[in-house]
């Protein structure tokens, strides 16, 4: 399902995402969920070498998942559907094969710091603040904002901000690890290019395998990781050509050593 609030532009290598519902500070509704697995599996298929994502508006990044969306679900409904399908896209996002840049144009509250979580690199702008309200909400934070948050950000700081309701200003979050980079309001965009202008100077394939490697180390997704791996290895070797070769010309396979 497309939506026009996510909108995606592929331009070269560059993959960007805008979530464009300023007038709802940017809150993720189910057909925002669906458009933005969407727009993972375009970038996927694209030449896009690397992907920045953004809030439309200086009010909110992402204040994350609509509360009329979610507020009236029966409980089955809600964690069979609202949970887990924010958590396939969200997924989605941080296991892009390309590096992912989230430009905090505003504040990333819930599951807007959930959003920026999959991201690779953060970049803040000077006047956001950043934090977990949900428990305040009688809720949890269910994208993923304590078992992601707290591999990349330290289950010391998830405790503060989602027990104790701390709110961080952009250095504070700074400081705190939570974002990589802060510059002028107004200024998160051009730093989000000069981030991704970077990225295409280096090897695409390197690049890719290194950041499978580092979602690996931090238990992002072992198993993919493993298997494509080796998949790949198994793609390139003498082995795969005789065995489809074979099968071709129905006859027995003849291995190498």
């Amino acid at each position: 399902m497309s939506d026009p609030r996510i909108d995606l532009s592929i331009e070269g290598h560059v993959a960007r995402i805008t979530l464009r519902r300023p007038e709802k500070l940017n809150a993720i509704d189910e057909d925002m969920i669906d458009a933005l697995l969407k727009a993972c599996r375009t970038i996927e298929r694209s030449d896009a070498r690397v992907a920045i994502v953004a809030g439309e508006g200086g009010k909110s990044f992402c204040a994350g998942g609509d509360i009329e969306a979610w507020g009236n679900l029966d409980a089955e409904t809600f964690s069979r559907r609202w949970l887990r399908d924010g958590h396939g896209a969200f997924d989605a996002l941080a296991r892009l094969t390309v590096p992912l840049i989230a430009v905090l144009n505003g504040h990333a509250l819930g599951g807007g710091l959930e959003l920026a979580a999959c991201a690779d690199l953060r970049i803040a702008e000077e006047h956001v603040k950043i934090g977990q309200p949900e428990p305040g909400l009688g809720i949890i934070p269910g994208w993923s904002g304590t078992q992601r948050a707290s591999r990349r950000f330290g289950t010391q700081l998830v405790r503060r901000m989602a027990l104790f309701g701390e709110i961080y200003n952009a250095q504070e979050a700074l400081a705190a690890g939570l974002v990589d980079k802060v510059v002028a309001t107004g200024e998160g965009a051009a730093a989000a290019e000069a981030a991704a202008g970077r990225v295409l100077k280096r090897s695409p394939r390197a690049t890719e395998l290194t950041k499978m490697l580092i979602n690996a180390a931090e238990g992002e997704e072992n198993e993919r990781v493993v298997e494509a791996l080796a998949g790949a290895v198994a793609a390139a070797s003498d082995d795969l050509t005789e065995g489809l070769t074979a099968y071709r010309q129905k006859r027995p396979t003849r291995f190498g050593k």
